[in-house]
């Protein structure tokens, strides 16, 4: 059987909180990059779901519509001779004058959808509303988007209303092109339960087919949910009008989200109450299926058997995306591919995946509802000066080109698969898979950075070698050889060396662990194929700058620290160019207890004066965000020089200031001092903070402060709970 079609999408929700708009296609850029339709073409894939939104193209008067910026971009798809699938309203209610309960709301999108269609007769497939029935949920049942119903009644009119915006938008088009095809889409989510709430359940799994049983005219007196439509006050004719203009799409679009499969409990003891709720007959929880069921998700094989049985329609995943790290989106596409292949053979007519977010998503994960600036990178991490492709984009090219994909982590299960999925006691018999595939290999096990890149490790299903000096000596080429042959990793992550950074004044050994080492390192894997990734450190600057670093200023080192991570840097990439050499800056995390933060903690909660210098600057770097960090480059395959710490330059006074407030202290016995009198040794530059030119992956060191805080005190909490 032929391959299936990669397709391809980007998030263009313009949702609305109040009277505040939140438009997606300006956050990630598409609204203004006329080469990103290039990017997309260039996945290979077959059709692009492409936005050409109401409320974007005429936010007042329809004579008023304004198509330049879909005359371009149309025309650049077609110069590709991808197909594009117009999407008109996605989770939007539509310009400032109408919204989902408006009477007149299916007829305004139906105007619309006419003066599009007119205007691009030669466009033959349309998604007039995207997620007709997951819309009505989150605007007009459960209040989170505008206009913030919160009852039975208004959800089903905020669904009617929709569905027959997508019977009259259909009948316009075909007035103009009789042959265009409604690829309708929905979220098609599975319930389970405990057996006493089976009936809720049951409820519930009709209830996500309806919008797609209402457009194809099946809904009357025999079917399952009349009678509670009738009794949530839908007027019968209403219903009747669906089974009058049958509108049955030409391909049904599955979006399959881990967090679309539930499960519900009685039990509410076992979570907590933000998981509550009920339904007048039984308070129950509601939570992610995942977390609960012992065998886990049905996923995308699933719910398309399920649409199949069902329907018999052609099928088509619509979205396919995990907001998560690199190597489980990875893995979730891997899968959703698989499992609609698997589908597609079993005679299933499957035509395409659909990977969603091209370029990303922002806010969802509070489903729209905060303005946090929390970003979910897709095929390309927009927070770039260009958008970056990542890891995604290879894998995106090999599926649509009918390759094997071969990226190491791919073969090791997403966490969706593995125990530690579960957070409450499980529901039934677990199956889960453990980690599996070739290994990073980590060395420095006795440092921080080691010790939290192995932690990170663990958290993401990763396979990996904690080595110390005992296993791999980085600076004897025979102990190098000897771990690669042993290990096979597919990468080396090298954290080991000499961090005194005042000691290495006058010592010769810092040149043998921070320079002589990385560079056989970098001939040992140049010869074996294998990826490298190294630190340096904003020390190999001299602070005459007076601004942020970036990649491309020169070096300048001012002490023998600084020197010879410089000459590490020159080393590994005249022999590896690939290689991925990482420079930050003043480490600090919650593993740690001798770094400058526990350290200022520990002496201000026992009444001493901190001492801490005023007249440096510097970008302290929160290791859990470090880590997962470079962890994302690696993986994406990137080289070269990067700066990575949390944003923001402060002296270290200041950061000490910081310290004290974030953990509850006062910061008065912070004691600003010039550097002159602390007595370093090595001579530190006056201004190091470190910025990039290449991508901005780190969040701000307020935020990382916050998060350092909470850990301590948690970790304190147990320790004298186990006391």
């Amino acid at each position: 059987m032929d391959n299936l079609e990669l397709w391809v999408g980007v998030e263009p929700t313009v949702s609305r909180v109040g009277d505040e708009t939140l438009d997606q296609l300006v956050l990630s850029g598409f609204d203004r990059r006329l080469d990103d339709i290039d990017r997309l073409a260039s996945t290979g894939a077959k059709a692009v779901r492409f936005p050409l939104l109401w409320e974007r193209t005429a936010p007042g008067n329809l004579a008023d519509a304004d198509w330049r910026w879909g005359d371009e971009r149309l025309a650049r798809l077609a110069g590709h001779g991808l197909d594009p699938i117009v999407g008109l309203v996605h989770h939007g209610s539509g310009p400032f004058h109408t919204h989902l309960l408006d009477p007149g709301f299916a007829d305004g999108v139906a105007a619309y959808t006419r003066a599009v269609a007119e205007r691009y007769p030669h466009l033959g497939m349309y998604t007039p509303v995207n997620e007709p029935l997951t819309t009505a949920r989150f605007a007009a049942l459960y209040g989170h988007w505008y206009p913030h119903a919160r009852d039975e009644a208004s959800f089903w009119r905020a669904l009617l209303h929709q569905l027959r915006a997508t019977v009259l938008a259909m009948a316009e088009i075909r007035k103009v092109n009789p042959a265009a095809r409604l690829v309708q889409t929905e979220d098609l989510g599975h319930t389970s339960s405990t057996p006493a709430l089976r009936y809720q359940a049951d409820f519930e799994n009709e209830r996500r087919w309806l919008s797609l049983d209402l457009l194809m005219g099946r809904v009357d007196e025999r079917h399952p949910l009349w009678g509670y439509l009738r009794w949530a006050g839908v007027i019968e004719r209403d219903l009747r009008w669906f089974a009058e203009h049958p509108c049955p799409p030409d391909v049904l679009g599955l979006n399959v989200y881990v967090t679309s499969e539930r499960f519900l409990d009685e039990r509410l003891h076992r979570y907590p109450p933000h998981t509550h709720g009920g339904n007048g007959r039984h308070r129950y929880a509601d939570v992610e299926a995942v977390r609960v069921r012992g065998e886990g998700l049905g996923g995308a094989g699933e719910r398309l058997r399920e649409a199949h049985a069902r329907y018999g329609l052609p099928l088509a995943i619509t979205e396919a995306h995990l907001g998560c790290t690199r190597e489980e989106q990875l893995r979730w596409l891997h899968d959703t591919w698989r499992a609609a292949q698997a589908v597609r053979e079993e005679g299933a007519d499957v035509r395409a995946v659909t990977v969603w977010a091209a370029l990303g998503a922002f806010e969802w994960n509070s489903l729209l509802t905060r303005r946090s600036g929390h970003y979910e990178s897709g095929l390309w991490d927009v927070r770039a000066p260009e958008p970056r492709p990542t890891a995604l984009l290879g894998l995106a090219r090999d599926l649509a080109a009918g390759r094997e994909p071969a990226h190491p982590v791919l073969a090791g299960p997403g966490w969706w698969r593995r125990g530690e999925r579960l957070m409450f006691p499980p529901h039934g018999p677990v199956r889960a898979e453990s980690p599996d595939g070739p290994p990073l290999l980590i060395t420095g096990a006795s440092g921080t950075l080691g010790r939290a890149l192995a932690h990170a490790c663990e958290g993401r299903g990763l396979p990996y070698r904690l080595l110390s000096r005992r296993d791999l000596d980085i600076a004897d080429p025979a102990s190098v050889e000897r771990a690669l042959g042993e290990h096979r990793p597919w990468a080396v992550v090298n954290t080991a060396g000499d961090v005194r950074v005042d000691d290495a004044e006058g010592d010769p050994r810092v040149e043998r662990e921070n320079a002589l080492g990385p560079r056989l390192l970098a001939r040992a894997c140049a010869e074996s194929g294998v990826r490298l990734l190294t630190f340096s450190s904003d020390l190999v600057f001299d602070g005459r700058k007076g601004a942020p670093y970036v990649e491309s200023d020169t070096p300048h080192p001012l002490n023998a620290y600084g020197r010879s991570k410089l000459a590490a840097e020159e080393a590994v990439l005249g022999l590896l160019p690939d290689a991925l050499v990482v420079r930050t800056s003043a480490l600090f995390g919650p593993w740690d207890e001798h770094d400058f933060a526990a350290h200022v903690r520990r002496e201000l909660r026992a009444g001493r004066v901190v001492r801490a210098a005023g007249d440096q600057v510097v970008s302290p770097t929160f290791v859990p965000d470090l880590s997962h960090a470079v962890l994302d480059l690696l993986l994406d395959g990137e080289g070269g020089v990067w700066h990575l710490a949390n944003a923001g330059a402060v002296s270290p006074a200041d950061f000490a200031r910081m310290v004290a407030r974030a953990s509850g202290l006062d910061p008065e016995p912070v004691e600003e001092v010039p550097t002159a009198r602390l007595g370093l040794p090595a001579a530190r530059p006056p201004y190091s903070a470190l910025a990039s030119e290449r991508g901005w992956f780190m969040p701000d060191l307020a935020s990382a402060l916050e998060r350092w805080s909470a850990h301590m005190e948690s970790a304190e909490r147990e320790m004298f709970a186990a006391d």
